[in-house]
């Protein structure tokens, strides 16, 4: 009786008290957004992101710097939502609109179209739903291999028999999806300029030749992290240089 007590004490205690703190940090937030007050806004949303970064969090922040017309950081955490849901439209189609705020506009080079319609396919249902889906169609086929081996007829064992080969196929479909998706939100191998302008180098250093300049908003995939304060970055036309660390933030 006495662990028990203590455990609750110890361990639901402050899980409890946590829940109850970011319910309350949520409220405040919302409430700040809803009275137009959005410079409090970003900084409840933001305070709540570092704690519990979730799909809505991430996405009333970005709706939040939109407000206040910080399209750097607004479309930085409509990307981070983005991230987490995949399959969200309404992310989605608030992340083009503030990108249609940015100064450069990059026309990204053609994707081999079996890639693109894999991506898609991706992005068709979030990680959970994909593993439900996966978990589901793993057990209708053990069920449809029991039938198909209890049966007598021959009918039945066709049909449970195909069933099960679709059902395989859907499993291991949806396990790559999931895994797809796994990998993605792991991964930090893009980024979004903060700075108001850097201009890429060839080299890193400062006296690297000039190659092109990039604004706040553009987002950028990284290549080479591993030196202290540079980084070797491409764009989705495919263009390539050197930028300091501190001009953009990870998505």
């Amino acid at each position: 009786m006495k662990r028990n007590i203590l455990f609750f004490l110890l361990v639901v205690c402050p899980l409890l008290m946590r829940a109850v703190s970011l319910s309350e940090l949520k409220t405040q937030a919302d409430s700040a957004y809803a009275r137009a007050d959005y410079a409090e806004a970003v900084k409840l949303y933001t305070e709540l992101a570092e704690q519990n970064p979730t799909t809505d969090v991430c996405y009333n922040l970005g709706c939040a710097y939109y407000r206040i017309d910080d399209i750097a950081h607004s479309v930085l955490w409509f990307e981070r939502a983005l991230k987490l849901s995949p399959s969200d439209k309404e992310v989605l189609f608030n992340l083009e609109m503030a990108r249609t705020k940015t100064i450069d506009k990059i026309i990204p080079q053609h994707e081999f179209i079996l890639f693109t319609y894999f991506h898609q396919v991706t992005n068709w249902f979030s990680l959970r739903t994909w593993t439900t889906i996966a978990l589901l169609s793993f057990v209708l086929m053990l069920v449809c291999l029991l039938v198909f081996w209890a049966s007598g007829s021959l009918t039945i064992r066709k049909v449970t028999f195909s069933s099960a080969v679709v059902l395989l196929l859907f499993c291991i479909l949806s396990n790559v999806c999931a895994s797809q998706q796994r990998t993605f939100k792991q991964m930090h191998t893009s980024g979004i300029i903060t700075s108001p302008a850097v201009t890429v180098k060839s080299t890193p250093a400062d006296n690297g030749n000039d190659l092109f300049v990039l604004h706040e908003g553009s987002k950028v995939e990284i290549l080479d992290s591993s030196l202290k304060e540079w980084c070797e970055v491409s764009i989705a036309d495919g263009k390539v240089g050197w930028i300091p660390k501190k001009s953009f933030d990870l998505i």
